[in-house]
């Protein structure tokens, strides 16, 4: 399991071959792998949107990323969880997280990967300023999420 907060810009791709080196043993035993990269857009709420700094709660945010990698693992019987979220000033079209699962089967791939995310943008401590045209704001809601029951 892989669970980091970086402080810089990090290529998705990069993180998910450093996680198959370290499946290479076991690999033969996986048949999924799901991944999700969530980048920045430039506009929010109807508005454009320049940059946006992320803040977070050092230590417990890293916490409640473990925590919920952990609980995915249990639930899924996942080989391997990789979160890598982003911190700090945030441009558009630069990653700010992946979410990646490797497991037996697909099923397991696809749904844990996107409860992982869910969790993480409703639970996880992050705090986002967004600079618009207009000056700065706090972003007060994220965007809608998936329900299971969707």
């Amino acid at each position: 399991m892989i669970i980091k907060v970086v402080d810089n810009l990090f290529d998705p791709l990069d993180e998910i071959r450093a996680s198959e080196t370290e499946l290479v043993t076991r690999r033969s035993k996986i048949g999924a792998s799901s991944f999700f990269v969530g980048t920045m857009r430039d506009f929010n709420e109807g508005d454009s949107v320049q940059s946006m700094f992320l803040e977070h709660y050092s230590g417990m945010t890293e916490k409640r990323l473990e925590e919920i990698a952990v609980l995915a693992k249990t639930k899924w019987s996942l080989d391997w969880v990789t979160i890598v979220h982003r911190i700090g000033q945030i441009h558009p079209a630069e990653p700010i997280v992946l979410v990646a699962t490797w497991s037996a089967h697909r099923a397991q791939a696809f749904d844990s990967c996107r409860s992982i995310m869910e969790q993480l943008k409703s639970t996880a401590p992050f705090w986002k300023k967004e600079s618009t045209n207009d000056g700065t704001r706090w972003v007060k809601n994220n965007t809608a999420g998936y329900s299971e029951n969707d």
